[in-house]
């Protein structure tokens, strides 16, 4: 039998991070059906997808997964937009520790992410850079 630490173990940033990726596609989806300003939405977004990308091609360890997502802004930041970036990093580790957290939120990762608002959206390809 499996224990919750063998569990939480398991998990790789470049694994949470491809299914937040799903996740973010659904986003995308509920996005692009408001019909108000969406420009912000999308900037937010596509700061998100590029660190998660990023992680995904570093996959760096979990234990210093957190070091990382703090030294994103610095590393991968623009100057322009780094708080938009830094508060991007810390969503995403707040989402890195709900994995740990929460296993309804980890069998939904596990799943791909599904949800309602991808169906009948065709799925982004990622550059595999």
């Amino acid at each position: 039998m499996t224990s919750n630490k063998d569990f939480v173990q398991s998990l790789r940033p470049a694994e949470v991070c491809k299914a937040l990726l799903a996740a973010l596609d659904a986003a995308d989806g509920r996005r692009r059906k408001r019909k108000r300003d969406q420009t912000p939405d999308a900037i937010g977004l596509s700061i998100k997808r590029a660190l998660l990308e990023q992680a995904v091609h570093d996959d760096p360890n979990p234990e210093a997964f957190e070091e990382w997502l703090l030294n994103y802004p610095v590393h991968y930041g623009a100057q322009e937009s780094s708080g938009a970036v830094s508060a991007m990093a810390r969503a995403v580790l707040e989402e890195w520790r709900l994995a740990h957290s929460l296993g309804e939120f980890r069998v939904w990762l596990d799943q791909g992410a599904p949800s309602d608002d991808a169906k009948d959206e065709k799925p982004r390809e990622r550059s595999s850079s």
